[in-house]
């Protein structure tokens, strides 16, 4: 993981969360709206999802995509994912946040399929991850993926999640996969 330069009073120079070489997590843009429309409303993407497609009209999708963006938290949790060449292939967020726990549920669409089997999600979520652990102050990131989904499972594999549990919701049933602070790397510079 790269470290983000801060500017004044410790904010980021520019959007970039955390960083790889081959992949970028940012803050939104409003030209990610149309992206994220088009993902929405892909039948296959909400499959796997769980969820139905969009059917609003672009105009008012974009309308409540930016009052999201402007007025509520959301803008802080869920991210844009880039290649290395800047191209907007995703999103990854995180969520149902519980402070008293210190856990936070994670979620994650490569959106743009060409884009699928080659590390982008794996390795923006060990990205994210890293950052909620050792940044945030987290102590569990979890999530649930679809049983079937055994792409998503071997991303989160490969990010260090391990499976917890399954769980049923809306006659889909998942599998429950976390990770824990403590399962973090050890820093070999000999620092704290």
């Amino acid at each position: 993981m790269i470290a983000v330069p801060t500017g004044r009073q410790g904010f980021p120079c520019d959007d970039v969360i955390v960083r790889s070489r081959k992949t970028v997590v940012r803050r939104k843009r409003m030209a990610d709206a149309a992206d994220e429309y088009a993902w929405r409303s892909d039948e296959e993407l909400a499959r796997f999802d769980a969820s139905n497609p969009t059917r609003v009209p672009f105009p008012d999708y974009q309308r409540n995509w930016s009052f999201d963006m402007r007025f509520t938290d959301t803008a802080g949790r869920s991210f844009a994912v880039e290649d290395e060449n800047g191209q907007h292939i995703g999103n990854i967020m995180y969520y149902n946040i519980d402070t008293l726990r210190q856990e936070a549920e994670l979620g994650i669409t490569i959106g743009d399929q060409q884009f699928w089997g080659q590390g982008y999600g794996s390795e923006a979520v060990r990205l994210l991850v890293e950052h909620l652990l050792a940044r945030m102050g987290f102590q569990r990131i979890h999530l649930k993926t679809l049983t079937w989904n055994r792409r998503a499972q071997r991303c989160f594999e490969k990010a260090g999640f391990v499976e917890c549990g399954q769980t049923e919701r809306g006659g889909n049933m998942f599998i429950l996969m976390e990770l824990l602070q403590d399962w973090l790397p050890t820093p070999v510079d000999g620092g704290p």
